[in-house]
């Protein structure tokens, strides 16, 4: 259902985001035919505007956040008596510049009045615009590179949103500068796709970053059902001068090959207790030595100094000490 401005009209259409196929980057081939942005580690939000200097903050998933990002309700002034609709990314920065996660977690759901904008002075919430689905008319079947002129034609910026530029062919090029500037990826848009509301599309493609590390296992959990007697996840961490430290939990990505082979070797080095420095609260966790190194991927860190989406690589028996 639109919103509605009170008068039984439908001043704005509510409309769903349009959503990205993960996959490679196009080819060099077809780069021409493509947009390519920045990947940013945030939350999608859908901002619409009867015009009258107010805004609504609509989720991925449906939910108000208008009252949750205060700050960016001043975007309203800026696109007064102008209806619109607009697809973006909330994100909060740290003081690199860089798009953290963990800091947009702790605003994430907040309603209270009064501890958003104290929440907003700490940490402040960046709209990063990237798509206009509506301007007083629909414009869903407007191409991507046309619905991008007249999005960068309105002259929005503001302390708390931007409109990123983004670049036309060198899909490479977009690649490697990402990569430098520790964003999360890149985003590849035909610059003649329509927006299609709710829909994953292949005519939008993602393409993340991932990082690789080599870490050190001290503990395991037991798998359920059929990965009983098995490794479920193995209990990580990064060697420190202080010691061991506990960077959590990876099972993703394991084999049944690979588990039936860890449980090999976990077996012959159990250990009496954690060798994490710290305690670390896994309930059921197994401890062994600190011998077997392991490569997992993963997309950065948590503020607790976790591992975030640590994926299973490779055993590293170059690294391993078990003589």
């Amino acid at each position: 259902m639109a919103p509605s401005d009170g008068r039984g009209s439908a001043p704005y259409p509510e409309i769903r985001p349009m959503l990205a196929t993960p996959g490679p980057l196009p080819g060099g081939g077809e780069d021409a035919a493509w947009a390519f942005e920045t990947k940013w580690d945030g939350a999608r939000c859908v901002v619409g505007t009867p015009g009258d200097g107010t805004v609504r903050l609509v989720t991925r998933a449906g939910g108000d956040a208008t009252a949750t990002y205060p700050e960016l309700g001043a975007l309203g002034e800026q696109l007064r008596g102008r209806p619109a609709v607009l697809d973006g990314e909330v994100v909060v920065l740290d003081a690199r510049g860089h798009p953290d996660f963990g800091l947009l977690q702790r605003r994430m759901g907040v309603v209270n009045p009064r501890r958003a904008a104290r929440l907003a002075l700490a940490h402040p919430a960046h709209l990063v615009l990237f798509d206009l689905m509506y301007l007083g008319r629909p414009l869903l079947d407007a191409p991507y590179h046309e619905r991008r002129s007249v999005l960068a034609a309105l002259g929005l910026g503001g302390p708390n949103w931007s409109v990123p530029a983004y670049a036309e062919g060198h899909g490479q090029q977009a690649w490697e500068a990402t990569l430098r500037g520790g964003f999360e990826g890149v985003v590849a848009k035909k610059l003649t796709s329509r927006y299609v509301p709710g829909v994953r599309s292949p005519e939008w493609r993602k393409t993340k970053h991932v990082r690789t590390l080599d870490v050190v296992i001290g503990g395991w959990t037991e798998g359920r059902g059929g990965l009983a007697g098995l490794p479920g996840a193995v209990l990580v961490g990064v060697a420190e001068p202080a010691g061991l430290r506990y960077a959590g939990a990876v099972g993703s990505g394991l084999s049944g090959r690979e588990r039936r082979e860890l449980v090999r070797y976990l077996s012959v080095i159990p250990a009496g207790r954690s060798p994490f420095a710290g305690p670390v609260d896994v309930p059921g966790a197994h401890w062994v030595e600190a011998r077997l190194v392991a490569e997992v991927t993963h997309s950065g860190w948590t503020p607790a100094g976790r591992l975030r989406h640590p994926v299973w690589h490779r055993l590293r028996p170059d690294l391993t000490r078990l003589g």
